[in-house]
């Protein structure tokens, strides 16, 4: 599992990191305008992310601007439903507004709360089927 990892916050993705390590090679990134570069590269090089988790609230481009955008560039790829990337909103907003916007509208696959726990990662990544 490739995963990329979207926080200005250097504890959260280091935590995250760590959770991810065993699954696989995890790449960080502290903004969102790097978030979008990282990902569209790894799309063009054949080599793309399986999941991302990504914050809300960064400075750049927020979380759901970078959500829109790679779904967008998914769709301009024509990459079936099955090929495009999980992606986790990882944040400490927790209203139903806000929820309910980034997966309904912006189409994220799933929210996860800060602060961030192993059990709560791992507990998602069992949901989707990407590790068993």
């Amino acid at each position: 599992m490739k995963s990329l990892i979207v926080d200005d916050e250097l504890t959260t993705r280091l935590m995250l990191k760590k959770i991810l390590s065993p699954y696989g090679p995890s790449d960080t990134v502290s903004n969102g305008k790097e978030a979008i570069t990282a990902f569209w590269l790894a799309l063009k090089d054949k080599e793309p992310y399986d999941l991302i988790c990504l914050d809300i609230l960064m400075p750049e481009v927020n979380g759901k601007t970078v959500l829109k955008k790679i779904r967008e560039i998914e769709d301009m790829s024509e990459l079936p439903k099955n090929k495009k990337v999980n992606i986790f909103m990882v944040t400490s907003l927790n209203d139903s507004k806000t929820i309910m916007d980034t997966i309904v509208k912006y189409k994220c696959d799933s929210y996860i709360l800060k602060p961030v726990s192993q059990a709560k990662v791992i507990s998602k990544l069992k949901q989707f089927n990407i590790i068993q």
